[in-house]
């Protein structure tokens, strides 16, 4: 008995179950969408750039509605952040030393303040002491609009890539999870285009619903540690498994 409780902590001490993190971060903001449709009905979200005057309007109307929306948003951030870190530290405890991982890490913490400062422009929106100038309001639609838009999107793209590369070249998680990552890393990154160029603006729901998919596949699959992955590989790929990634 004794002999196995090291082995137990030893693999219990990766942190926070990575899928879960996804989960919680994923449902807090679908719930913040829903909550904006139940409460305020289809004209829950009104784009920014409808104009300041119907912008003002939408503020004062559903000011409650964005106000919950806001609160569930920012709540969303947290365990994106906490997910961040534990991948950081789970991926250095598998061997990987070179910056993919802090870059998806940088990526990560990125995405959760940009969510974070989406929520908080949200909330200010709903203020209607704030909102009485219409311009103002607008000023606060598309703080919420381009902080949860491509400040979150390029953030969470370069997070998944600092996953899905090792994933790959070191077979931690499935070819075909990796490819995916790959690719809806790409195409985040790629948003960046959509504050000159409007109609690329598609690029962000991919890389959001999308990327969150993803983010629970990988979490659920990323091996705790080195032992893991030899395991996987019937013990033939131990040399492989213990063979560190340097820079």
């Amino acid at each position: 008995m004794n002999d196995i409780q090291p082995t137990s902590r030893r693999r219990g001490s990766g942190g926070p179950p990575l899928g879960i993190l996804a989960i919680v971060h994923a449902g807090l903001f679908l719930l913040a969408l829903l909550v904006g449709v139940l409460l305020s009905g289809t004209g829950a979200f009104l784009s920014p750039f409808a104009g300041a005057d119907a912008v003002a309007a939408h503020a004062h109307a559903d000011w409650a509605a964005i106000r919950v929306g806001a609160m569930l948003q920012f709540g969303s951030a947290v365990p994106l952040g906490i997910y961040a870190a534990t991948a950081f530290a789970r991926l250095q405890r598998l061997g990987v030393r070179v910056p993919g991982p802090a870059i998806g890490f940088a990526g990560g913490l990125t995405a959760s303040i940009m969510l974070m400062v989406s929520a908080l422009g949200s909330y200010l929106l709903s203020r209607p002491e704030l909102t009485a100038d219409p311009h103002l309001a607008l000023a606060f639609s598309f703080l919420a609009f381009a902080a949860g838009g491509v400040g979150y999107v390029v953030g969470l793209g370069l997070l998944i890539a600092g996953m899905a590369v090792p994933g790959l070249i070191l077979g931690l998680l499935p070819r075909w999870l990796a490819w995916v990552g790959l690719v809806v890393a790409a195409l985040s990154e790629l948003s960046f285009l959509s504050l000159a160029v409007e109609p690329l603006q598609f690029l962000l729901p991919v890389g959001r619903f999308v990327g969150m998919a993803w983010l629970i596949a990988a979490g659920f699959l990323l091996p705790l540690d080195r032992r893991e992955v030899r395991d996987a590989r019937g013990g033939g790929g131990a040399r492989g498994a213990q063979t560190e990634v340097r820079s």
